[in-house]
């Protein structure tokens, strides 16, 4: 695992697919935060980098982990539009939130540039402060990729300073009443 200790670049994102509010990594703090950037026409993006992602997506609770797609083309653009992007996205039942990259000034799109990633597929993992952590091109053995999901999970928030471990554990409110946990998958929200 690359330890990069600096604060994850913000999502540059035309349009997103599969949520009602979209996230941002601001408001995904406390969480880890895993982005599998990808193309549609990308044959290692298909056959291993989204099914994967999905796993993650269906076996850790989304009070811990949050998986995001980031559809990043850079090449074939006019094969890969939004639209068809909407249609792949139901034919292989992708149901994480997916993000469009906005079109950069070069041949990137304005994600892919602000993280450095060389191609698709790319997997980012984000920890509970912000920081990106991890970042890997190309194919992800899945026991590496379960050890380091779980390291980031294991991250004390007690670590944490006081005021960012408080607001990572905002997502529950506890009062005279009891105990109410948002922002749980069940619950539909991101």
């Amino acid at each position: 695992m690359s330890v990069h200790l600096r604060p994850a670049p913000p999502l540059e994102v035309a349009q997103w697919l599969n949520v009602t509010e979209p996230p941002t990594l601001d408001r995904l703090r406390g969480k880890v935060v895993m982005i599998e950037a990808f193309q549609m026409l990308c044959p290692g993006c298909v056959s291993h980098g989204l099914p994967q992602a999905a796993q993650v997506w269906k076996t850790f609770s989304g009070d811990d982990v949050q998986v995001i797609g980031l559809h990043s083309v850079f090449e074939h653009h006019d094969a890969q539009p939004p639209h068809a992007l909407e249609a792949f996205l139901h034919e292989y039942r992708i149901g994480f939130p997916v993000a469009v990259d906005a079109a950069g000034d070069g041949p990137l799109p304005r994600t892919m540039a602000a993280y450095g990633m060389q191609g698709t597929p790319t997997l980012v993992l984000i920890d509970r402060l912000g920081r990106n952590r991890s970042q890997h091109f190309g194919r992800v053995p899945d026991l590496v990729l379960g050890a380091e999901i779980m390291a980031l999970i294991a991250e004390s928030q007690d670590q944490m300073p006081p005021a960012e471990a408080a607001e990572a554990r905002s997502g529950t409110e506890c009062g005279d009443a009891g105990c109410s946990v948002s922002g749980s998958k069940a619950a539909g929200t991101v």
